[in-house]
């Protein structure tokens, strides 16, 4: 028997708080899951679930689900898994309960953000993103990563896929290796109404190519910086574990462990 469900998990002072949709505008969600199976997404999760290495019945927060790829994903490699998705969006958490319900898999979504996690210490075996760190301010960046940590179990770890790595230069344009990521953010442009689907996605894949250098919240997550994120919050063995080059940039899978000090 499967079991899909919402939960409102914000405070009073958070209703009304603003967030970054995964594609940037509202108006665009509907072309989301579009957007990403065009630039090929689905095997950068698949590469995050691999090198997370869920068990069978381990409990596991997917903090920025959005659409629940990622969590549906790991679902199909262990079924028997306790997955949450956490997300600011309510549209989209509707969209990923749809898409469980027809897969019939088990998923518990909620609603809420990522610098304050709403769960008790210890909730979890594994923390696990993916691409979706580089939406937040940098004291939310800060924040979630000492939320991952305090509600992760000793010896838990947290595996986070998303912009890293050098930045891209010159040298890497027309050197695509890999796959590509979902967020093709339209940076304030705003335009593209009338369009269809398929207009709409190369539209915004042109402009990820042409600012993803250039734009800053990105740009933030090149050199150490998320390796450094966990290792400030406390995670042992914080490490880039692979990546994957595109013409606008490296999208590295990262991951750390909270140590038990209980191990020998």
């Amino acid at each position: 028997m499967t079991d899909v469900r919402i939960v409102d998990e914000r405070t009073t002072d958070e209703h009304g708080r603003p967030f970054l949709p995964g594609m940037g505008k509202t108006w665009l969600m509907p072309i989301y899951d579009l957007f990403s199976r065009a630039l090929g997404v689905g095997e950068l999760h698949r590469r995050g679930v691999d090198a997370a290495g869920v068990a069978p019945g381990q409990a596991v927060l997917d903090v920025g689900c959005g659409t629940g790829n990622l969590a549906l994903t790991l679902l199909e490699a262990t079924p028997t898994a306790a997955v949450t998705g956490l997300d600011p969006d309510a549209g989209a958490l509707r969209r990923a309960a749809r898409k469980a319900r027809r897969r019939r898999a088990s998923l518990t979504l909620a609603q809420g953000y990522a610098d304050r996690l709403p769960s008790g210490d210890g909730s979890f075996d594994h923390v696990v993103s993916a691409l979706a760190l580089h939406h937040l301010a940098d004291e939310d960046r800060t924040a979630f990563a000492r939320e991952a940590f305090r509600v992760l179990r000793p010896g838990g770890t947290v595996t986070i896929v998303d912009f890293g790595g050098p930045s891209p230069g010159p040298q890497d344009a027309g050197h695509e290796h890999g796959h590509a990521h979902d967020h093709g953010h339209d940076h304030g442009h705003g335009h593209g109404h009338g369009r269809s689907p398929v207009q709409a996605v190369r539209r915004l894949t042109r402009l990820l190519r042409a600012t993803a250098e250039e734009e800053p919240r990105t740009a933030r997550n090149y050199g150490n910086a998320l390796v450094d994120l966990l290792s400030g919050a406390g995670f042992a063995d914080a490490g880039e574990v692979a990546h994957v080059d595109r013409s606008f940039g490296r999208v590295s899978i990262v991951q750390a462990t909270r140590e038990d000090p209980a191990a020998p």
